[in-house]
């Protein structure tokens, strides 16, 4: 039986030398968001700890400042809910 070969996940956050995650850009939030806007985790994502501590502060800002939804009902899912 062979292993299946992963691709290495790298932090985007790293990579991109950021001073810090702003909680205001929603764009940059998306890509740690699942499509029911659950926080996803590290293993995921391939953040580093540091990062991910720090998406997850902006992830609770930006909902605080209804800027994303806390919860998506199942029953009326919304394909992307910032263009309404």
């Amino acid at each position: 039986m062979e292993k299946k070969k992963y691709s290495k996940r790298y932090c985007r956050y790293t990579e991109a030398k950021l001073e810090f995650i702003d909680y205001k850009d929603i764009e940059m939030l998306k890509h740690s968001l699942s499509e029911r806007y659950k926080i996803m985790p590290r293993r995921l994502t391939g953040n580093t700890k540091r990062w991910q501590e720090n998406v997850e502060v902006a992830i609770k800002r930006a909902r605080q400042m209804a800027l994303i939804p806390y919860i998506v009902d199942r029953k009326k899912v919304v394909e992307n809910p910032f263009k309404i």
